[in-house]
């Protein structure tokens, strides 16, 4: 066990008091275990989606989640008997750290025991520890722990402590964000609707809520008196969705073709109709514009943008996001994304979309939010799989 150094032994003073009782724990899963701690919820989503990459790259990986999860295991106190019975129990192989909050005795037992400890800094406050201010300043030595820490930018880089922090360890990647992978779409089909499409312009309804339905068709028949050509693929999101879409299709007058009973639509085709979101890929690589359901009605909370936005669609959604906000958030201050109220608002956006240009600028802007995402969550696995596959002496 490496010598503690003062700040940490007068730190680790003030935290003394008898160990509470350990909380029941499961068992730990056999084979690697990667321990993620989630600093907020929105450092959470994005651990999700690095988690379902990682599972996906390496066999047989089990995670541990702390932090801002809705299931998440309690992190023991600052006390060493508390640390000591969590470190034993769950042994991880290698701790990715999110947020700015830190926990030095915490950390420094997990380093102590050879386990490789990652930071992924959000930037924005400057990090902190748990501890009275009259105490000596345990963070410089806790970041120094990290083997790793990942840095949004330029800015979070220069706020870090240079006391103990080597610049190997610093590495600039963007923001660790939520994500998603793009979803498939069989090739073959996709060329054989482009040949039927001849051309046309098509924008979407994507996991559209029946609800919905007939304020999209309205704000299409508007939109089409523009654009004689224009065509709407409606993919609702539930079977009773699909119902009460096609119910609402059918009163709308529209000339209908149902994708599910093998129809191809044609040039007299207005409205597509599928019966769900098993081919919803095809149709965002089909459609440059794209208006996410569940958003026009309260009490959905709307639709991952990503799903959208990681296949270069410009999205249009509702007011009722709430389970999504921040994804919103984020591709509305890139310019990806655009909010409509009502029927007017939605077809008055689908006119003035539908130059290329205009969608493809809001499309390149999700794109780009995207991508930076992917491309620190691919470095942050990179890392990790790196240190899995480095014999240490943590876990045994």
């Amino acid at each position: 066990m490496a010598k503690r150094p003062l700040s940490l032994t007068t730190y680790l003073a003030a935290q003394r008091g008898p160990a509470t009782p350990a909380p029941p724990r499961p068992p730990r899963p056999a084979g690697p275990l990667v321990w993620l701690h989630a600093g907020s919820a929105a450092e959470a989503r994005a651990l999700l989606t690095l988690s379902a990459r990682l599972d996906a790259q390496t066999s047989q990986v089990s995670f541990l989640r702390t932090g801002d999860w809705p299931d998440a295991e309690l992190l023991p106190s600052e006390t060493l008997g508390d640390i000591q019975e969590f470190l034993d129990h769950w042994r991880p192989d290698v701790a990715l750290w999110t947020g700015t909050n830190l926990r030095p005795a915490l950390l420094w037992d997990a380093r102590d025991r050879g386990i490789p400890l990652l930071l992924a800094d959000p930037g924005g406050p400057v990090h902190g520890a748990p501890a009275p201010r009259w105490l000596p300043d345990t963070v410089p030595l806790t970041l120094s722990l990290f083997d790793t820490i990942f840095v949004p930018d330029g800015h979070a880089e220069r706020r870090l402590p240079r006391v103990s922090l080597g610049r190997a360890q610093i590495r600039r990647t963007g923001a660790l964000t939520e994500t998603t992978l793009p979803l498939d779409c069989n090739e073959d089909l996709l060329e054989e609707t482009l040949t039927a499409l001849s051309g046309r312009p098509v924008w979407l309804a994507a996991h559209l809520r029946g609800s919905e339905a007939p304020q999209v068709l309205e704000a299409h028949r508007r939109a089409a008196r523009l654009s004689h050509r224009l065509l709407l693929a409606l993919v609702p999101e539930t079977p009773e969705d699909a119902v009460e879409t096609g119910r609402a299709a059918e009163q709308s007058d529209l000339r209908l073709c149902r994708w599910d009973d093998g129809e191809v639509p044609d040039e007299t085709t207005q409205v597509v109709l599928c019966d769900g979101p098993d081919e919803i890929g095809l149709w965002y690589r089909l459609a440059p514009l794209a208006f996410l359901g569940g958003s026009l009605s309260p009490g959905h909370g709307g639709t991952d943008p990503f799903e959208a936005a990681a296949l270069g669609t410009a999205i249009l959604y509702g007011p009722n996001v709430g389970r999504h906000l921040d994804s919103y958030t984020t591709l509305v201050d890139a310019g990806a994304a655009r909010i409509v109220r009502d029927e007017d608002s939605l077809s008055g956006a689908v006119s003035h979309l539908l130059a290329p240009d205009r969608a493809a600028a809001m499309a390149h802007a999700g794109w780009d939010v995207v991508s930076h995402g992917a491309g620190a969550t691919d470095a942050v696995i990179d890392r990790v799989i790196e240190l899995l596959d480095t014999p240490h002496a943590g876990a045994a």
